[in-house]
Order: structure tokens, then C-alpha cells, then sequence
């Protein structure tokens, strides 16, 4: 159980790694990380009885 534990570990550190990684190179290649801002208007009706 303590080896699989540890293979698990360090599965878990190479995959943070590499997504830190791919963070930093992914806009080298095309890939943008920015949110779609789009423009939204509702009307908001106040104190409606």
C-alpha cells in the first residue's frame, strides 16, 4: 500500500508541474487563457407592488 501511495504522490506532482507549465508556454502557442466578456443588460424593475 505504501508504494502505491507514493507512485500516486509523485503522479500528483508531475501533473501540478506540468500545469504550471503549460500555463506559462500555452500562449506561445496559441492558446488564450482570457474570459469571453460579453455585454449584458437587464432591466431591473424596483419597489414593484
Amino acid at each position: 500500500m505504501g508504494r502505491f501511495l507514493k507512485w500516486i504522490s509523485i503522479l500528483v506532482v508531475i501533473c501540478c508541474i506540468a500545469l504550471v507549465i503549460y500555463t506559462y508556454i500555452g500562449p506561445m502557442f496559441g492558446v488564450s487563457f482570457d474570459p469571453v466578456r460579453t455585454l449584458t443588460q437587464e432591466p431591473v424593475i424596483l419597489n414593484e407592488s
